[in-house]
């Protein structure tokens, strides 16, 4: 059956790497046997081939008890041939390549990464004084693909352009280079302007060699943090 011509916009494009995205609200994965994937549970919407899933495998459990999201199964392992299509409730996807690289991700904005990068839960020291919670991400390492989600379109703040550093609110903090330095800030003057809560300001100060990633959404909800 020929596609009717209004649709054809809509039509997948041919597969140009392992992972891109399809419009603003989807990545698409290229699948292989032997290039396992983790995914979100419940983030895959289609896929054509042969693609199987495995919840909770045994990497993950080992991380489980780490997780802080209130999700026992944060991960499900994806494998077989075929393109598989990711999405996280209409969140805005962001793909990237890592090249011997390391990332810090808010773990309820990682939507999948290729499975042979390294992986796990970690604490970001030194802010816990500052935000009198503790902070923890997950970092990712090594060269491969990640994929990203965002309250709305996201915007990547490149830290190495000068010297000055930025400032970032925590509750909007997506994901960033892990080898970038931070501190944190309080801001007095600021706290009305800035954040959703009625103390004082805090901000996190980035500077280095690396990028931040910065959604426009300051919902405090979903951050993965324990009281410190």
């Amino acid at each position: 059956m020929n596609q009717p011509a209004a649709l054809a916009g809509f039509a997948p494009a041919p597969v140009a790497a392992r992972m891109h995205n399809h419009g603003a609200h989807m990545v698409k994965v290229a699948m292989q046997s032997g290039h396992d994937l983790f995914a979100r549970p419940g983030s895959m919407v289609a896929y054509e081939g042969f693609v199987q899933y495995e919840a909770n495998p045994p990497a993950v459990r080992q991380m489980a008890s780490q997780w802080l999201t209130g999700e026992q199964n944060p991960l499900m392992l994806c494998r077989g041939d075929g393109l598989l299509y990711l999405a996280d409730y209409g969140a805005d996807v962001v793909c990237l390549n890592l090249n011997e690289e390391s990332l810090s991700v808010n773990g309820t904005n990682l939507l999948a990464f290729d499975a042979h990068l390294q992986w796990g839960v970690e604490r970001v020291k030194g802010l816990a004084k500052f935000a009198g919670q503790g902070l923890f991400n997950v970092g990712v390492r090594g060269t491969g693909w990640v994929a990203l989600t965002s309250r709305g379109a996201p915007v990547v703040v490149d830290c190495g352009r000068g010297e000055d550093e930025t400032y970032v609110d925590p509750d909007a903090l997506v994901a960033w280079s892990s080898g970038l330095k931070m501190k944190g800030k309080r801001s007095m003057k600021a706290s009305a302007l800035i954040g959703r809560g009625s103390g004082e300001a805090y901000q996190i100060a980035f500077s280095g060699q690396g990028f931040v990633v910065v959604q426009p959404n300051e919902d405090s909800t979903d951050r993965i943090r324990v009281r410190g």
